[in-house]
């Protein structure tokens, strides 16, 4: 088989070689991309009289016909035309004749692999947009369903002071906007034109790089061409925002592993997010939050790929950077996945209400709650500390709580203390008292989701 550039050469490279150095087992994936940018682009020619009617008409025509055949699966490429370009350049050759050939008047491979990737991401951006803000109305449907839900909030992994499951909820509610957020901004730089920009220098063909641009609907062109061919930024952003999106996403995971264990039993995951075990009949496993746990690595190691891949090469494409789509692919996959699997398995989760409020009532979490009575009694903060730590360090001797203490011992610690502190020790008082911006205050969290729901957004407005 003929190579499209074979001009210059009087010599095949070796089949091992050529399998080497081909792309197209991976670069197939911009197909659609790859004959959406080729439309346009032949549409521009047109325009600009480079082409004449009759042959850009033809070139649609096949273009078109490549498009349906691809759409339905019956496109085969081969290793010997190396990428998804010349396999459909030579495709389109054999469909329509040698006019096909003058689809690459004014651009290179180098231009079009640019704009084919900048279309793909824009694509799964947006689709990855859409599954956070599904996943963010999981969480808030959630969440008001739970608001006086109490469980305890920890710190060091030890039971801090009680909170409610809504608020807690409601902190990765909160990540992840930031997430969407991150993948908007990196939207702008995303959507910018390539085409045109030629293998480096741009071309002597009376181009018109807006007209292709605004076909495209990109919101602008790049101002060099040099920057136009050799610019990964926009893939290392989706990869950076990716990589905190999943980190986010792996956090979740272990407190969903901890909370579904039997020492916690705070949640019960659905049958069909668990797995069980090939020799304990007994065992349901959260394998699904164990794996995406896992496959944040991998999207981290797509990251530091790239970097690596980047960090030594000079302007402007170098055939090293052939390297920048399988880890670009992989991690669209990846987060994609993870997305759809975590809503599900947020929205058939069983929450055991009661077993999350027992566990605030066994343990000292409640302590704060004391140090804050006997400090707005007027005592300083620092000695209200100092006399509950010792409360404390008393009750483990008796192995109690808090809560078990009679008046008379609470006394001998401070005569500041009254009846009412076991009022205040109640789990579900501390819980409602904490009324600060932010806090875990039921009313503070009634106003958070309300503030929340303002963020997500409608299907029309990820579009």
């Amino acid at each position: 088989m003929k190579k499209l550039w074979g001009g210059r050469f009087t010599k095949s490279a070796e089949e091992w070689v050529d399998e080497f150095g081909a792309s197209i087992s991976f670069d197939q994936e911009l197909v659609l991309e790859d004959i959406e940018g080729s439309m346009a682009h032949v549409a521009m020619l047109s325009k600009t009289g480079i082409l004449s009617v009759e042959d850009a008409e033809k070139i649609k025509a096949g273009l078109l016909t490549l498009k349906k055949q691809a759409e339905n699966d019956g496109l085969t490429f081969s290793v010997k035309l190396e990428d998804i370009h010349l396999n459909l350049e030579s495709k389109l050759t054999d469909l329509i004749g040698p006019v096909g050939g003058k689809l690459h008047t004014g651009r290179s491979r180098n231009d079009q692999v640019a704009t084919d990737m900048h279309l793909y991401l824009r694509r799964q951006v947006k689709l990855i947009i859409q599954l956070l803000n599904e996943l963010q109305i999981v969480l808030l449907e959630k969440a008001e369903s739970h608001i006086e839900t109490v469980m305890p909030g920890y710190t060091h992994l030890q039971r801090a002071q009680p909170i409610s499951f809504a608020h807690h909820l409601m902190a990765y509610f909160w990540m992840f906007e930031r997430d969407k957020q991150r993948y908007q901004e990196n939207l702008a730089r995303i959507n910018v034109s390539p085409l045109g920009a030629g293998a480096l220098a741009g071309t002597t063909f009376p181009i018109d790089r807006a007209y292709s641009a605004d076909l495209l609907a990109f919101d602008s062109i790049y101002e060099n061409s040099m920057d136009a061919v050799s610019d990964r930024d926009f893939i290392l952003e989706f990869l950076s925002t990716s990589s905190i999106l999943m980190m986010h996403l792996s956090r979740f995971s272990e407190e969903i592993i901890l909370w579904s264990s039997q020492e916690f039993k705070f949640i019960e995951l659905d049958d069909s997010f668990s797995t069980g075990s090939s020799i304990m009949p007994q065992k349901k496993n959260p394998d699904m939050a164990e794996l995406i746990r896992g496959k944040t690595g991998r999207v981290y190691g797509n990251l530091m790929g790239l970097l690596t891949v980047l960090k030594g090469l000079p302007l402007s494409y170098n055939k090293d950077m052939q390297e920048d789509k399988e880890g670009m692919f992989d991690t669209v996959k990846t987060v994609v996945g993870s997305l759809r699997i975590f809503a599900g398995m947020i929205q058939t989760m069983k929450v055991n209400e009661q077993g999350m409020e027992k566990a605030t009532k066994n343990d000292f979490s409640n302590a704060t709650e004391l140090a804050d009575y006997l400090s707005d009694k007027g005592m300083p903060f620092r000695e209200a500390h100092e006399v509950v730590g010792k409360l404390v360090l008393y009750c483990v001797n008796k192995n109690c709580y808090l809560q078990d203490l009679s008046i008379k011992e609470l006394k001998e610690a401070s005569s500041l203390f009254e009846d009412d502190i076991y009022h205040v020790l109640n789990p579900r008082t501390a819980v409602e008292r904490r009324n600060s911006a932010g806090g875990t205050g039921f009313k503070q969290i009634e106003n958070a989701i309300e503030k929340a729901k303002l963020c997500v957004l409608e299907k029309e407005e990820v579009k």
